[in-house]
């Protein structure tokens, strides 16, 4: 028998076009499945200290599925990490077993979804998830993980005194903010009184400080006027209220009468004054009671006679003002008289003038005249 080698050329023509055909449908069935699934993810972000969900799920595939995978490059991560397995028996850690990820999807629905909880500054990266499926193979999606921080908002008094030159009213601090936060401040009436300057510190962990200082001419204008500091970032916009304080010691001290035998020591200062009583001679009679800025007298007696002394005072300064009361003795009336320490000097000096000028000359020795000689001037005074 003679045996010959067969070449394509040796199958009838209709054979092999047949076979192409077969190949062809076959691949282009296989392709149309390719191209219809797809792996579905999207892109996260979530505030640091907070619970990340990295969705991941396939679809419009009838291939059987094999296993999910899971890799990640982030911050700590620079290079790619195969961390995670999910498969029919069950997820699998892969270089580490870091159990803030926890498997929240389901095998048998093509859902690979993971759940990343107490999310840090360290996990910001990409992540991939791998379906590998028979028999068109793998197919993957990236889900980018962005972390944004809060900022920590806080307004300070800067304690300005009392002046006529710019000085520093206040500032308003978002601390630690990621991406870096917008701080303003909403001064409404106050206009130009106020104007507003901005700056950024860039922190170690990769967030930053932003501080927006209020200035202006500390003046009792502009004292307790309201203002606003605004913060904007990637959480819902906070705002904080803000009065404006211009510090200075009392004014002045000013005793009023209240009600029958009540009397009340007023200041204006910044902070408020303290108010103490005091007597010239000693400690108040018990008949006298002090509160605060108000001194009652109790019971009328002579007790109550003397000068009394208002200190208004406070971390700035001080100011005094003085009552005198004398009660006549049988009397059931106060007499009082209100003074400062200016008007008790003018009242010195006049009785002073008063005296030598008038009593005085009254109570000197009256000289009769006689037919002796008059005495020279200088010694007459001298006798006197």
């Amino acid at each position: 028998m003679e045996l010959r080698s067969l070449s394509a050329s040796s199958f009838p023509p209709c054979y092999c076009v047949k076979r192409r055909l077969v190949l062809l449908t076959l691949v282009y069935l296989l392709s149309c499945d390719v191209k219809a699934l797809q792996v579905i993810g999207g892109s996260v972000r979530v505030v640091l200290g907070g619970t990340a969900v990295l969705p991941c799920k396939l679809i419009d595939t009838a291939e059987p599925l094999h296993q999910i995978s899971w890799q990640r490059k982030t911050r700590e991560k620079v290079q790619t990490d195969n961390f995670y397995t999910i498969q029919t028996s069950g997820p699998v850690f892969v270089n580490g077993n870091d159990r803030r990820f926890q498997f929240i999807g389901s095998f048998k629905d093509n859902n690979g979804t993971l759940q990343l909880t107490n999310v840090l500054l360290k996990d910001e990266g990409v992540y991939t998830c791998i379906f590998t499926v028979f028999p068109s193979g793998n197919h993957k999606t990236e889900i980018p993980l962005t972390i944004f921080v809060l900022p920590s908002v806080s307004v300070k008094d800067e304690y300005p005194l009392e002046g006529k030159e710019e000085r520093l009213l206040a500032t308003c601090t978002a601390a630690g903010s990621r991406p870096p936060a917008e701080v303003s401040w909403i001064t409404g009436s106050l206009g130009d009184k106020v104007r507003a300057t901005r700056s950024s510190t860039q922190n170690g962990n990769d967030t930053t400080t932003t501080i927006s200082s209020l200035l202006g001419v500390p003046t009792k204008e502009i004292n307790r006027q309201k203002v606003r500091c605004v913060v904007k970032s990637e959480a819902p916009e906070i705002s904080q209220d803000f009065t404006i304080q211009i510090y200075f010691p009392p004014v002045e001290a000013k005793i009023v009468e209240r009600d029958q035998d009540t009397f009340e020591c007023l200041t204006e200062a910044n902070p408020d004054a303290n108010v103490t009583w005091s007597r010239s001679d000693g400690p108040l009679p018990q008949s006298a009671e002090a509160d605060g800025g108000k001194l009652k007298l109790q019971s009328i007696s002579s007790d109550l006679n003397g000068l009394y002394q208002c200190e208004a005072s406070n971390q700035y300064g001080k100011k005094h003002s003085q009552l005198y009361v004398h009660v006549p003795s049988g009397s059931c009336t106060v007499c009082w008289v209100i003074f400062g320490l200016a008007l008790i000097a003018s009242c010195v000096v006049a009785a002073v003038v008063y005296y030598f000028k008038f009593l005085r000359n009254e109570e000197s020795p009256q000289r009769v005249p006689t037919s002796e000689p008059e005495e020279a001037p200088g010694e007459a005074d001298t006798n006197i």
